[in-house]
């Protein structure tokens, strides 16, 4: 490992509060109520998704003095945005009415073909059929979906907190594991697959049917658990009970969020894509909800504040991953990832050459493996918190309720993807 600079030593110290400031969210949420003086300040240190822009502003103004304005913003020009773009773009054209009664439809449909209670198998379809949706249109759509239809249905009704800390729980280690049947709907496979060379079917020997096995045991465990909370849920309620959406509307929108999956890698295509989008929403106006474009802009800000912040992280990351044989590497890419973008675990790797096929499967599959274990683990998990966060007491995902949560789960995909 060679000397890190005074620019990465502060760059690791300033991740390591930032990640000790997600867990602590709650506190400042407690200090907005017994300090009213300041509390709009603690408000928004409180929100999760503020708290990697916050920290990569601070390390950017701590650049801009020591370092000057000129490497500062070279080192900005360095990173790619891409992926905080994507998601804002996908997370507001799936959060549609359009999509969203489309989806819901079609869950509704699939449930009435299952042999169980209505609300039961519309749980089960949202934890395991929308998750795996997710590998073609995309884990963060995915979420979005299954965050939206979950807190318009169950959240919407009087149900345990623990019952929701399962659901979500669940749902982020399904997401991340659910998009691993194609090479382009999973941050982490995306960092790797066309350098690799992984196509659909490499993922599916590999991954897919695997993934797919831990999905269902993770949904169908949790829709057991709480059968008996389950019932009220096959109720319409929320988005259904706005008036249908004409069919021609809903294809319009299929074709806006297909063309900004397709042109995901490329912001100045799928950006043209969405703001033809915000025209026509506003043109059929009537036929529309209010966009959710507050929640997709937390959710990109809080991921451009990964980019900044994750960049500087490479010099005591890679050696640590690199030191370590296929075994070591999945399980450590599993805990590492809790603390880390997995995306960004996969990215490091990518850049090693001679890594053998078996060490660049341990490493993806640990990293997917990990996604849903705290809110930075995976891209999609902050869409999902920014959405379902209102149903929960103090408006809070409590971060280590979240953990306790999403441990059951990721140990489900740890023995997929370790004995299967």
């Amino acid at each position: 490992m060679t000397d890190p600079t005074f620019i990465q030593l502060a760059g690791a110290a300033l991740f390591a509060l930032a990640v000790i400031h997600t867990f602590s969210t709650k506190f400042f949420e407690h200090l907005a109520h017994s300090r009213p003086r300041h509390a709009g300040l603690w408000h928004l240190l409180g929100e999760v998704e503020v708290v990697f822009g916050f920290w990569a502003m601070v390390l950017m103004l701590f650049m801009f003095a020591v370092s000057g304005k000129q490497e500062a913003t070279a080192y900005l020009d360095t990173r790619n945005f891409t992926e905080p773009m994507f998601v804002f773009a996908i997370m507001v054209i799936a959060g549609t009415r359009p999509i969203l009664q489309f989806a819901a439809s079609t869950v509704m449909w699939v449930a009435r073909f299952m042999p169980l209670d209505k609300g039961m198998a519309m749980y089960f379809l949202m934890l395991a059929f929308v998750p795996l949706l997710g590998s073609f249109i995309t884990e963060p759509a995915a979420m979005t979906l299954a965050a939206l239809m979950l807190r318009d249905t169950l959240f919407a009704k009087q149900v345990s907190s623990k019952l929701k800390y399962v659901t979500i729980g669940v749902l982020f280690v399904n997401i991340s594991i659910g998009g691993t049947l194609t090479p382009f709907a999973a941050p982490p496979v995306l960092m790797v697959a066309a350098k690799w060379n992984w196509d659909i079917w490499f993922m599916i020997a590999n991954f897919g049917w695997k993934a797919a096995i831990a999905v269902a045991i993770n949904a169908g465990s949790a829709m057991l658990l709480f059968r008996r909370e389950l019932g009220a849920m096959g109720k319409q309620g929320g988005a259904d009970d706005a008036p249908p959406v004409p069919f021609s509307v809903v294809l319009v929108h299929l074709m806006f969020l297909l063309g900004v999956v397709v042109f995901a890698h490329h912001p100045s295509v799928f950006m043209g894509l969405f703001l033809f989008f915000l025209g026509f929403a506003s043109a059929y106006e009537r036929h529309q909800n209010p966009l959710i474009l507050r929640e997709a802009l937390l959710v990109a800000f809080f991921l451009a504040g990964l980019v900044v912040l994750g960049g500087l992280q490479q010099w005591w990351l890679q050696p640590i991953l690199m030191g370590m044989d296929a075994t070591a590497v999945f399980f450590g890419a599993t805990v590492m990832t809790a603390i880390t973008d997995n995306a960004a675990l996969t990215y490091l790797g990518s850049l090693v050459e001679g890594l053998s096929q078996e060490f660049k499967v341990a490493l993806v599959a640990g990293a997917v493996t990990g996604g849903g274990l705290t809110v930075i683990a995976n891209a999609p998990n902050p869409a999902g918190v920014a959405i379902l966060r209102g149903s929960f007491e103090d408006n809070t995902i409590h971060p280590l309720g979240l953990l306790i949560a999403a441990i059951p789960p990721t140990l489900v995909a740890v023995l997929a993807f370790q004995l299967l």
